[in-house]
C-alpha cells in the first residue's frame, strides 16, 4: 500500500509539474504609435490568466505563466510613458513591470487577450495598452485605446496662406428645405449664421494640434443632417474616403510601398461592389491627389474629406487606412468609431466582425477614437485600419489582389448587414 501511495503521489507531482510548465512566456514585445500609445504584448505557449495593477508609479501586468529562459529580464522602451520594462520571474507566474514617467489618468490602461491562431502561427497573447494623458478619453472618463493616429497625421507642409474666406459655412439642402428657409425672417438667418460661425471657430483637430488660424479659415459644408440606417443597400448614399493621397503618402513600408497606393484601389473595389448592390457611392478622391489641394494644412485636408460626405447628404461615411507601428510584430484589423450617433458603433461592429472572422490575422477589435473625419461628420462613420504596413507578412498580403478584393468584399458585406 505504501508503495502504491508513493507512486500515486509521484504521479500527481509530475502532473502538477506538467500543468505548471504548460504555460510559458516565450517573448515580451512592445510598440508605440505616433499618438504615443504604448502596447505591450506577452507571447504565451498556452492559455493563461492575467491581472493589471498600479504599484506607486509602476504599472504591473501579472501573467500566470513561467518566464522562458530566452526572455530577457528587461527591455528598453522609447515612449513618453516609459523608458524600460522589467520582466520578473516569480516562479509560478511572471510580472511585467513598467516604471512610468508620468502619472496616468484613471482607467487609462486596458488589457485583453488574443487567442492562439494556428493558421498564422501566432501564439496566445496577453496585450496591455497604455494611453498617455494627452490622448483622447471618452465622456465617461474611460480611456479610449488607440492603436494608431494615422488618419490625422500627414506629411504635407503646413499652408501659410489661404484664399478661403474666414469661417465660410456652406449648407446643402433639399428643395423642401429651401422653401421652408424662405419663410424664416432675416434676423433668424443672421442668428443661424452667427451660430455656425461660432461652431466653426471652436473646432480643433484631435490628436494633432491645429492652429486657430487654420480652423478659422475652414470651408465647412453642412448637410441636411438626415441619414438612413435600414431598409437594405438599394438607394443608400455612401461616401468612401481613400486615406491620404497626393503630397501625403501616409505610412510607408520597408520596401517603399505607400499607404495611399493601397487604400485607393481597395476603395475603388468597394465602390464597385456597393454600386452593384444598388447604392449611390461617392469618393473623396479617385486619383492620387490631395482632396483640398496642394499645400493644405491638416485641418483643411481633413475637412475637405468631411465636406464630400456632407455635400451629398450621405447615409454613411467610411474611411479606409493602413496601420503602422514601430513594433514590426504587431498586426491585424481594427475599426474605429466616434459615438456621435446611436449607429456609429453598430456600423463599426458589423464591418469589424466580417473582417475578423475571415482573415488569419489578429482581431484588434472595435475602438473609439477622436479621429477628425469620423467625429466632425454628421452621419454614422467609421475608419477601418486594414492591417499593418510595418508588418512584413501583412505588407506582402496587402500588395496582392487577393487581399485587396477580399477586404473590399468583406467591408461591403459588413455595410450590407448594417442596412439590413
Amino acid at each position: 500500500m505504501r508503495k502504491i501511495f508513493l507512486l500515486t503521489l509521484l504521479a500527481c507531482c509530475m502532473l502538477l509539474g506538467a500543468v505548471a510548465q504548460a504555460a510559458q512566456i516565450t517573448d515580451v514585445k512592445w510598440g508605440v504609435n505616433k499618438a504615443d500609445v504604448l502596447r505591450i504584448v506577452v507571447d504565451v505557449t498556452d492559455t493563461a490568466g492575467y491581472a493589471v495593477d498600479m504599484e506607486g508609479d509602476t504599472l504591473n501586468l501579472t501573467v500566470n505563466a513561467d518566464k522562458g529562459a530566452q526572455v530577457p529580464h528587461s527591455k528598453a522602451v522609447k515612449s513618453s510613458l516609459a523608458d524600460s520594462l522589467k520582466i520578473v520571474d516569480k516562479g509560478s507566474y511572471t510580472v511585467v513591470r513598467v516604471p512610468l514617467k508620468q502619472r496616468l489618468l484613471e482607467k487609462s490602461y486596458k488589457a485583453f487577450v488574443l487567442k492562439k491562431d494556428p493558421a498564422t502561427g501566432r501564439p496566445f497573447r496577453v496585450v496591455l495598452d497604455v494611453t498617455p494623458r494627452q490622448a483622447s478619453y471618452s465622456g465617461s472618463g474611460a480611456a479610449t485605446t488607440v492603436v494608431s493616429n494615422r488618419p490625422v497625421v500627414s506629411n504635407r507642409p503646413t499652408k501659410t496662406n489661404s484664399s478661403i474666406k474666414k469661417n465660410t459655412v456652406i449648407k446643402t439642402s433639399t428643395a423642401a428645405d429651401k422653401k421652408a428657409d424662405k419663410k424664416k425672417s432675416s434676423s433668424k438667418k443672421k442668428n443661424d449664421n452667427k451660430k455656425n460661425t461660432a461652431a466653426a471657430k471652436t473646432e480643433t483637430t484631435v490628436n494633432k494640434p491645429v492652429n486657430k488660424s487654420d480652423t478659422d479659415k475652414l470651408a465647412v459644408i453642412k448637410g441636411n443632417g438626415r441619414f438612413r440606417t435600414s431598409g437594405g443597400l438599394d438607394g443608400k448614399i455612401i461616401t468612401l474616403d481613400a486615406g491620404h493621397g497626393g503630397s501625403d503618402p501616409g505610412a510607408i513600408g520597408s520596401d517603399g510601398t505607400k499607404e495611399k497606393n493601397i487604400t485607393l484601389p481597395i476603395t475603388k473595389m468597394l465602390k464597385e461592389i456597393l454600386e452593384d448592390k444598388g447604392a449611390k457611392v461617392y469618393m473623396t478622391r479617385t486619383t492620387d491627389v490631395d482632396v483640398f489641394g496642394p499645400n493644405a494644412s491638416d485641418a483643411e485636408e481633413l475637412q475637405a474629406r468631411v465636406n464630400v460626405g456632407e455635400k451629398y447628404n450621405s447615409d454613411m461615411f467610411v474611411s479606409l487606412h493602413i496601420n503602422s507601428s514601430v513594433n514590426k510584430n504587431i498586426g491585424g484589423f481594427s475599426t474605429y468609431y466616434y459615438p456621435k450617433t446611436d449607429n456609429d458603433l453598430r456600423l463599426a461592429k458589423n464591418i469589424q466582425n466580417k473582417l475578423a472572422a475571415n482573415f488569419g490575422v489578429d482581431d484588434l477589435g472595435v475602438r473609439q477614437a477622436n479621429f477628425y473625419v469620423i467625429k466632425r461628420i454628421s452621419m454614422p462613420a467609421v475608419l477601418v485600419e486594414m492591417c499593418f504596413i510595418s508588418n512584413e507578412k501583412e505588407l506582402t498580403l496587402m500588395k496582392g489582389q487577393w487581399f485587396q478584393k477580399k477586404t473590399a468584399r468583406l467591408i461591403a458585406e459588413g455595410i450590407e448587414k448594417y442596412f439590413a
